[in-house]
């Protein structure tokens, strides 16, 4: 089977190494061979939907992404392109935090990041050959950072492939090995399965023998109650008749998000359907147009399945809608589907083993239901969450945790695209209900009632973004000021004889600093580097509103709610941008400030002076530099040789993080000023930090 999934058990490390390799190999070449697609390099620069980024980027982005990863964990210490590494690192997914102004980025050239990929591919395969291995693999090895980036891969080799089948075939060019489904056949009449129910766990523990994204670890327990399900996924027949019927401008079939994707994209027909003057349509494929093939999986976005299951139940006396994700895995366990490695790829239209394409419905057959597994995902109504006990992985703290907003579903079963990991039974992709993928849908009987009901959102307690929020937004303590507050002021104060138009807020967690500098600055910046943090700040500055949850003790919490306009942020809330960024590999757009904020952020890189070292390039003459820090220096978050202080020298003599700060910063600041800044953090009801953060203030010198 190619592309075989690694498993992280094993008796021989030699064996082992060829194994991942073969495995990096086989993602790597078929990412490069999905790019031989685009007709030319002029195509690179193109994007083939207005929210997307142009493909270039997607080239570039799973290459810095083993490096970005790599630094992080501190596996390599030198990078092969701090640009590319910066300018390719964020902006993928339709996040109000990704950059999507096409005046930050200055595109290298195909052929560079042609030859970029090739040192990375070179340095990913020395690290194979070299890195010290003990079996089986863990979540804290090197391996788990060459794991994730194969797997990282695979996901974009999939949603790349739905960009390309996006671009205008003007744009494309025919690759051989790319072969489509030929098969046309009548298309089956759909019906209803039972099924019986059962009780089932999803979920999987740390020790489980195949690697997982952080979504999938963690226990969730339901019962499933006996239901009805559709034999087939939804054909392109089945969905016809809905689009004749004018489904799509028929209001009632859509709820209020349905409404704005149907006016935002004026669509009225599945993604890949290509209307034609006859009336007719075409079905897009990858690299040509073919006639509508009836008896293929329509594909569509989760608002189109659920409109059309709200027009099959006003066609008939049943009631119809999208199955959970826990009804998917009981189909799965009916099926008695087997998981790697001993997943057989030749009963599924899955992993580009039989197409390059939808197949028919009724081709793969999975006991009574067919494509249980394969052709297209499935759409569940499921919007995914985190189980009992949840963890970011440290490395990709934010691969989960940003969908985990109501906004996701989860898709199933994989598609004739899904390679690896996207085929594993405890998978668990989401996506935003108007996103496109190689998605379709099959739908269940339903209670007219359970149409309404609301998956709960079991993952609720992530304690260092609910500590973050508190810290930033909630009460006070002890007579101590709140420290982003007092920071501001300070900041405001040491900059009132300069300029006070642009301000940098790097390391802005939360963003409440960010908010209380827009009272003086025309324009401000906040970057941080999670993602989940950033959620917060974006959360009211669009909605309003802030909900957090602080600890009382063990599993008892208070819920939070907060006001934007309790900190009359709602007239300069407009001011501030929000990104997400390396302070150590800041993009280059990030400069002409008159004040830069680095708030408790030096002891918690992963190498400072990669910071420091250039940031006076980034504010404007005679800008301030304003640097916070307790100093609480620790390896699990900068590597001791990186260290500015909290050690003894070479000479034995001790060595204090502001003499080092002095050290790289003297030759471009002068130090105007020391002062300690107290803060506390609520833990719990109990338990509280309370800490001195030394804010030492610079002033960029002349001509610098």
């Amino acid at each position: 089977m190619k592309h075989a999934p690694v498993t992280l058990t094993g008796s021989s490390v030699t064996e082992k190494r060829k194994e991942i390799r073969q495995y990096f190999l086989e993602s790597f070449s078929l990412f490069e061979k999905l790019f031989e697609l685009l007709k030319d390099d002029t195509v690179f620069y193109k994007q083939s939907e207005p929210t997307r980024q142009p493909m270039i980027f997607y080239f570039g982005h799973t290459a810095t992404f083993y490096i970005n990863k790599l630094i992080l964990a501190g596996v390599i210490s030198e990078r092969i392109n701090p640009q590319f590494e910066s300018m390719f690192a964020i902006g993928v997914d339709e996040m109000t935090w990704d950059d999507m102004n096409p005046e930050h980025y200055e595109w290298a050239k195909v052929s560079e990041v042609r030859a970029y990929r090739q040192e990375v591919k070179e340095l990913v395969l020395k690290l194979i050959d070299t890195l010290p291995m003990t079996l089986p693999l863990s979540q804290d090895s090197a391996w788990w950072i060459l794991l994730m980036g194969i797997e990282h891969e695979h996901i974009h080799i999939e949603t790349s492939s739905v960009l390309h089948r996006q671009m205008p075939l003007a744009f494309i060019t025919p690759v051989e090995e790319f072969k489509a489904c030929t098969n046309f056949p009548e298309a089956p009449k759909n019906e209803l399965v039972s099924m019986q129910g059962e009780i089932i766990t999803l979920g999987k523990d740390k020790n489980h023998h195949l690697y997982g994204w952080d979504n999938e670890y963690g226990t969730k327990t339901e019962e499933v109650k006996p239901f009805e399900v559709s034999k087939y996924l939804v054909s392109n027949a089945e969905y016809l008749p809905f689009v004749l019927a004018n489904g799509y401008e028929k209001i009632e079939y859509w709820d209020e998000e349905g409404q704005n994707f149907l006016k935002n994209k004026n669509a009225t027909c599945p993604p890949f359907w290509v209307l034609q003057n006859d009336k007719s349509y075409k079905l897009r494929l990858l690299d040509k147009e073919i006639n509508l093939p009836l008896a293929w999986a329509v594909e569509v976005n989760t608002l189109e399945a659920m409109a059309f299951c709200r027009w099959k139940s006003s066609q008939a006396e049943k009631n119809y809608a999208l199955p959970s994700e826990v009804q998917w895995h009981h189909l799965y366990n009916q099926a008695k589907i087997k998981d790697f490695p001993n997943f057989d790829d030749k009963k599924a239209n899955v992993n580009f083993t039989h197409y390059h394409s939808p197949c028919p419905v009724n081709e793969f057959s999975f006991g009574e239901l067919y494509d249980v597994m394969g052709n297209v995902w499935q759409w569940t109504k499921t919007p995914t969450n985190g189980f009992e006990g949840f963890e970011p992985h440290p490395m990709y703290d934010d691969f989960s945790t940003p969908t985990f907003d109501d906004k996701h579903n989860i898709i199933k079963g994989g598609s004739f695209a899904s390679i690896g990991n996207e085929l594993m039974q405890h998978s668990r992709y989401a996506f935003r209900r108007h996103f496109y993928q190689h998605a379709g849908f099959r739908y269940i009987k339903i209670d007219k009632e359970e149409e309404m009901k609301k998956e709960e959102n079991i993952y609720e307690h992530d304690e260092l973004v609910n500590q973050y929020a508190n810290f930033q937004y909630g009460e006070t303590y002890f007579g101590v000021e709140n420290f982003a507050v007092k920071t501001a002021q300070l900041a405001i104060e040491y900059s009132k004889n300069t300029a006070q138009h642009r301000a940098l807020d790097i390391g802005c967690a939360t963003g409440r600093c960010s908010f209380e500098l827009a009272n003086v600055f025309e324009e401000v910046t906040g970057i941080d580097f999670s993602a989940r943090f950033i959620q917060v700040a974006v959360n009211l500055q669009k909605q309003g509103t802030l909900q957090f949850e602080e600890k009382v003790e063990g599993e008892i919490y208070n819920k939070v709610s907060k006001n934007i306009e309790e900190f009359s942020f709602s007239e300069v809330k407009e001011r501030v941008n929000f990104w997400q960024g390396d302070a150590c590999n800041l993009k280059a757009h990030f400069e002409g400030y008159d004040l830069i904020l680095g708030t408790n952020l030096i002891d918690r890189l992963y190498e400072p002076r990669l910071f420091l070292d250039n940031i006076h390039e980034r504010l404007n003459e005679e800008g301030i530099l304003i640097l916070t820090s307790p100093y609480t220096w620790q390896e699990e978050s900068t590597k001791k040789e990186f260290w500015l202080g909290g050690f003894k020298n070479e000479k034995g003599e001790e060595q204090y993080s502001l003499e080092g700060l002095k050290n790289i910063l003297e030759e471009n600041f002068e130090l105007v000023e020391t002062q300690d800044v107290p803060f506390v953090i609520r833990e719990t009801a109990r338990k509280f930090q309370h800490t001195l953060s030394q804010m030492s203030v610079w002033r960029k010198k002349i001509d610098v």
